[in-house]
């Protein structure tokens, strides 16, 4: 991940604020506001380590009971004169359903992929439209791992549909370089093991636009280049057979069923 310390950055959905307190400690960017989904109150109840403290000693701003899907929370960004350059989104994941009943029914009408690509989704609209200086970069960071199911999410191909913001390639994620931050769980004070994790970066604007320390690190995979099948991120097909055969495999059918209850989520959305 590349930020540039002259940055105004905002980080969502920061669990135990370890992140953010990371970037402030490290990086000392021109501008930090920091939020989280959960309240202050259940923040330091969850996390028994958590740098809300910290962050308020240095007068680092946070913002509790932020909900990326809500377009008020946003909104009381632009109210307060709040304005950014990036805003992070680190290993987004919607908080797990108690119980059978409530999984259910959560569940009836869509998918849990369907509903972790609407967050992300979500998460992009609402913070080109009310986050992100339209004066700046306006970039958006998602950092996810490169393993099912967040693979099957399709970050780099069909989550921006329907959005005025592009995938602009990806970076490597590097915690090392965030020295005192932890992947929690979503739901309760456990520190995720450390994969392999990528940041995809979208943005209204053209790579030119960026500066070059950024636009130097951005690459994009082989498999979104013809002959391959990016949905299953395989390929080249050495022969035609080899792609007859793969497009009627069931992994494939499988994703396809996917895209298409992604895109019945977005015909809904915008209808």
């Amino acid at each position: 991940m590349y930020l540039n310390p002259q940055w105004r950055i905002l980080t969502v959905g920061d669990g135990d604020l370890s992140f953010s307190n990371a970037i402030y400690t490290h990086l000392s960017p021109k501008a930090l506001v920091a939020s989280t989904y959960d309240d202050q109150a259940t923040i330091e109840q969850k996390y028994q380590h958590n740098a809300l403290s910290n962050l308020k000693a240095h007068n680092v701003e946070i913002l509790n009971s932020f909900d990326v899907t809500n377009p008020a929370c946003w909104q009381t960004l632009s109210e307060n004169q709040h304005s950014f350059d990036v805003v992070i989104f680190q290993f987004p994941l919607i908080p797990a359903f108690v119980g059978r009943e409530a999984f259910e029914n959560n569940t009836r009408q869509t998918s849990m992929n369907v509903l972790n690509r609407a967050l992300l989704h979500q998460f992009i609209k609402y913070a080109n439209e009310y986050a992100l200086d339209k004066n700046g970069p306006m970039l958006c960071y998602i950092t996810s791992k490169d393993v099912k199911p967040y693979r099957e999410w399709n970050i780099e191909g069909s989550l921006n549909n329907g959005l005025n913001a592009d995938y602009l390639g990806q970076i490597p994620f590097d915690i090392s370089h965030f020295e005192g931050y932890k992947i929690r769980n979503v739901d309760r004070d456990k520190h995720v093991k450390d994969t392999s994790g990528i940041t995809y970066v979208f943005s209204p604007k053209s790579i030119d636009t960026h500066t070059s320390e950024l636009s130097s690190r951005l690459t994009k995979p082989a498999y979104l280049t013809s002959n391959h099948c990016p949905l299953c991120r395989v390929g080249p097909y050495m022969a035609s057979e080899d792609e007859t055969k793969h497009l009627n495999a069931k992994k494939h059918q499988q994703m396809l069923h996917l895209e298409s209850d992604w895109q019945q989520w977005l015909n809904e959305f915008y209808s």
